[in-house]
């Protein structure tokens, strides 16, 4: 199961390529072709380009196509950039495809999309200058001794530096490693002096996927915006990259320590299932409490503004350099000042002013709070309460399907984040979620509790629906309840994900329907498709079947992807994934160079890492 798991998520990536068109147009040299002696392309230099990509000349002449191209302007020497260009095809592309199919309501409904960009905007997005100047300080510490990027560094805070260092995509590739080692094999990241507009696309492409695969919201983020270094998007996504990279510590597995927070093993479960902010401000309210402060800190703004909260905290943690001159003090401004003396005291980063404490910034206030907690988190070492919490360490065999199915929902953009997967899914309300956005309109809303939930039963209404939802959508559920998922049961709850993963590619090949002239696409289909392409291609891999051991060495994988893009695989860098072990015979080159160029070919990460763990019927 675990080789059509994979190779679904490959082709789903690549799914343009089964339609032999869709990414035709993304190859920079029909772009390049377009361009006149002084290196422009400009809007009347488009047509007899674009009738001669497959999806378009068999059906619209290159008048038709300058017409259509006119509905957006008639400025026929108007600039065209590449992401224009890309948008240009794509709506020329919908209203081939409607005129093929003969649907006037198809055809006009694409005249409201434009792909001009309008020279001017009264939309205006402000960033933090504050901000800006913590990220970069946060930059230049923590990649000043990258080989690639130590020529760019240090960045000046009070310029644009940053947003230009940006545009190619390496800094934030490069930013995310640090944040979550290993996330991106850094062969993958094109990192040439100058990048073309493809190269930089790859770039970008790899970054949004991996950033959404850690945990990142970039739903309203797209590569073009990266490329045009957008300011607010930019240092929206850093601030979301930073943030999960000093949250990293803050669970139960890296900071067993934690423990101390809670009475009994009740509490545990609770603390497991919290969201690290969460965990960070418990701590914090532990230590508060403990020094005598009567309030409850339950933001990192408002609630920190007088820095009293502060005051208390550091007194508590680190009393040897305990002062009650920060308390006496009524001025803020200088109690934040002295508030940030003491910290320096313990080589904590500034990431707040004087004027950010006052001003209670969030995003600084928790980079603050965690650096605190990083350098001294003041908790115990009792050796009985961390051998309770190193207890419910997982094994690497579970650890590794919690992380695959973890990604794939994270991906999938439901509202809830799953920080922990046997935590998170015992509501129910995650999987509902997940329910309703590979099958919309099945989940009963009105029948659902959202969390938090202190009810027990309701968390068991909310789990019998999924159950039934699986049963309505053929799954195999035998002797499975839904008061098996709120006990965590991890065997039936990664046959379930499992099964809900198959289900959503698979509704994802039946909409590709259309295009094979209304025959369901089978698994036949899809296999000789992938061997009749790697054989196209003069290599000589091929599959039995979906089950086909060879394929966790990858090699298959690697020449299917070259086959669609020979420009993804440096095949100097493959090895023959060999490692002595029949369970785990893809060894970590060989997988990392299946992800990252199926990554920079628009297949998200979290599609694939299950690829490497074979799946048995007998399991579900």
């Amino acid at each position: 199961m675990s080789g059509f798991v994979a190779f679904l998520s490959l082709i789903l990536g690549f799914r343009a390529n089964l339609l032999k068109s869709s990414f035709e147009a993304f190859n920079p040299k029909y772009y390049s072709s377009a361009k006149d002696a002084s290196g422009k392309v400009t809007l009347a230099a488009l047509p007899p380009v674009m009738v001669k990509l497959k999806a378009i000349h068999d059906i619209l002449t290159q008048d038709e196509i300058k017409d259509i191209l006119s509905e957006e302007s008639t400025d026929v020497d108007q600039e065209i950039d590449f992401e224009s260009f890309l948008r240009a095809y794509l709506n020329l592309q919908a209203r081939a495809t409607a005129k093929g199919s003969g649907s006037k309501k198809s055809t006009t409904s694409f005249r409201s999309t434009s792909f001009l960009k309008a020279t001017t905007t009264t939309l205006r997005h402000t960033i933090s200058e504050s901000e800006k100047a913590s990220y970069v300080t946060h930059i230049n510490n923590f990649l000043k001794d990258d080989a690639f990027l130590s020529k760019y560094l240090p960045i000046d805070p009070t310029t644009n530096a940053l947003f230009d260092l940006a545009k190619d995509g390496v800094l934030l590739c490069k930013l995310i490693n640090v944040a979550v080692p290993g996330t991106i094999d850094e062969r993958a990241i094109n990192t040439k002096q100058v990048l073309n507009p493809w190269e930089r696309n790859e770039n970008h492409t790899l970054c949004l996927n991996s950033a959404k695969a850690i945990g990142c919201t970039v739903v309203n983020i797209g590569t073009q915006d990266l490329v045009e270094a957008r300011p607010h998007l930019v240092v929206g996504l850093i601030s979301q990259i930073i943030k999960i990279q000093l949250l990293a510590d803050i669970n139960l597995k890296k900071t067993p320590e934690l423990v101390e927070l809670v009475e009994d093993s009740k509490d545990v479960e609770e603390l497991i299932g919290l969201a690290p902010e969460k965990v960070l401000l418990k701590w914090m309210n532990f230590h508060l409490k403990k020094a005598g402060y009567k309030k409850t800190v339950t933001n990192f703004s408002s609630d920190l503004k007088d820095g009293e909260a502060y005051a208390h905290l550091l007194n508590a943690l680190a009393p040897e350099h305990g002062t009650t001159t920060t308390l006496e003090t009524k001025d803020p401004t200088e109690r934040a000042n002295l508030i940030l003396q003491q910290a320096d005291k313990l080589e904590c980063q500034r990431y707040v002013t004087p004027q950010d404490i006052v001003e209670g910034s969030p995003n600084l206030n928790l980079a603050f709070v965690a650096q605190i907690f990083q350098h001294r988190n003041g908790l115990t070492t009792d050796n009985t309460k961390i051998s309770f919490a190193e207890m419910m360490t997982d094994d690497a065999e579970t650890s590794r399907e919690e992380r695959c199915f973890r990604l794939w929902i994270n991906s999938l953009g439901v509202d809830s984040y799953v920080n922990n997967l046997f935590e998170d899914v015992r509501t129910g309300w995650v999987l509902l979620e997940v329910l309703d956005k590979i099958s919309p309109g099945s989940v009963n809303w009105k029948l659902a509790t959202k969390p938090p939930i202190k009810m027990p039963f309701r968390k068991v209404e909310n789990c019998n629906q999924v159950i039934s939802l699986g049963k309505e959508l053929n799954f195999s559920l035998v002797n499975v309840a839904g008061n098996d998922i709120v006990q965590g049961n991890k065997k039936l709850i990664l046959a379930f994900l499992w099964q809900l993963m198959r289900f959503s590619m698979l509704q994802l090949l039946k909409n590709l329907r259309f295009h094979s002239q209304g025959k369901e696409i089978t698994d036949a289909d899809i296999l000789n498709w992938a061997n009749n392409k790697v054989k196209k291609s003069g290599r000589s891999s091929e599959m039995e079947s979906f089950k086909d051991k060879s394929l966790s060495n990858g090699t298959f994988f690697l020449e299917l992807l070259s086959a669609v893009e020979p420009r993804v695989v440096n095949w100097s860098l493959v090895t023959k994934g060999e490692t002595g072990e029949p369970e785990n015979d893809l060894n970590s080159d060989s997988k990392h160079h299946v992800l990252e160029p199926a990554t920079k070919g628009l297949v998200r990460r979290a599609d694939v890492p299950c690829s490497t763990h074979r799946w048995r019927r007998s399991d579900l």
